[in-house]
Formats: structure tokens, sequence, C-alpha cells
């Protein structure tokens, strides 16, 4: 097999484990608590990033990782929120290493209160699917949360937590670094102005 080969196979396998684990998460949120669906996907995220192949933390650096920070379950930061209207159609044309030039359509904004709003931008390309990045006050601090922002919804990718009653759940929680944060190799979609928080989100994954 080829090393082509193998990365592809490995790629796959990593995004059908995060399927996995997002789906585990939306099961065990419904049956028992956001904080403890919280707890699980920490422990499993941890373990992909140390072990999987596809993982980006660089090799060199596994046998040191010992998890990514991530601070404690607020349930304060967890919003279920509509899609509003943004206005005047965009586009935004992400220039990446390997997929080339992705394309992402505005397709509307969330309002979160006492927060500020975000856009949720549509893949608008084979496979479609949700994006919403965030970068907030903290981002490029230490200690803080990565400088280019994080990820909280990427349902191409898996990570998705689900919808209520025609509402999207958006929960600083599971925010997540971008692939980007830890292998400088890739090339992520990073948030836009319009997606940039004036306020510190404290909560989901922090620099390690």
């Amino acid at each position: 097999m080829t090393d082509a080969s193998r990365t592809a196979l490995d790629t796959l396998d990593w995004r059908r484990r995060t399927f996995e684990l997002y789906d585990n998460v939306r099961a065990v949120a419904e049956v028992d608590d956001p904080g403890a669906a919280h707890a699980y996907w920490v422990l499993a995220r941890n373990q992909l990033l140390a072990t999987h192949p596809a993982s980006a933390i660089l090799p060199e650096e596994r046998a040191a990782f010992s998890g990514v920070p991530v601070s404690a379950y607020d349930p304060d930061w967890r919003f279920e929120v509509s899609i509003e209207p943004a206005g005047e159609p965009r586009e935004w044309n992400v220039e990446t290493g390997t997929d080339g030039i992705v394309p992402f359509r505005l397709l509307g904004k969330a309002e979160l209160p006492g927060i500020g709003s975000l856009d949720m931008w549509k893949l608008a390309s084979y496979g479609g699917g949700l994006f919403v990045p965030v970068k907030d006050a903290l981002a490029g601090k230490p200690g803080g949360t990565y400088g280019g922002g994080r990820y909280l919804i990427d349902t191409i990718k898996g990570a998705w937590l689900g919808e209520a009653d025609d509402t999207v759940i958006l929960d600083f929680n599971f925010a997540y670094n971008p692939s980007c944060a830890y292998d400088p190799e890739w090339a992520c979609p990073l948030a836009l102005p319009s997606n940039t928080l004036p306020v510190e989100v404290p909560v989901g994954e922090r620099m390690p």
C-alpha cells in the first residue's frame, strides 16, 4: 500500500471515529445531561489525539502529550439558537493546501444574548454541511485559546451537537481547536471578524 493510500484510509477512520464520538455525545446528553456528555467527549477526543495515526499532534510530540486543557462544564455557555436571516448573500473561499479552494456560503446568523452574534456558514461544495468557527477575547493570550479561533460546528467532519425545536445547539463547552493549532502544515478555515466575539469564552479547549 502506498503512503498516500495509507493516509487516505487513516483520515477516513479518523472521521468515522469522530462521527461515532458525536453520536455518543448526543445520546448521553439526551438520556443523562450535557455535563456527562462533555466529560465523555474530553476523554474520547484526547484518546484520539494521542493515539490515532491521523491525529494532528506531531509524531515527535505524542509521547509527551497528556491531553488538551479543557475547562469544567458550564451550562451557562450552552445555547439553543435560531438561524436568523443575515441580509446580503456572502461567500467565503478558503485556500487550503490539500483540498484546493473550499467555498462557503453564508446561511444566516445566530444571536447570543449578552455575548454577540456568529455567522453560520454552509459548505457550498460536495457534501454540504454547516460550519461555525468562533474566536473570542482569550485568543492568542497566554493560557488562552488558539489565536486563530476554534470550531463549534463542522458537520462535514461529524462535529454536531444536534438541534431542538427548530433551533441549533451551540455549546461553547465543546469548542475545539482546529488541526492547524497543532501542526502548521495544516491549512484551516479560521474565524472571520464576523465570527469574533468581544468577550472571553472561558470554556472549551485551550491551547496546550
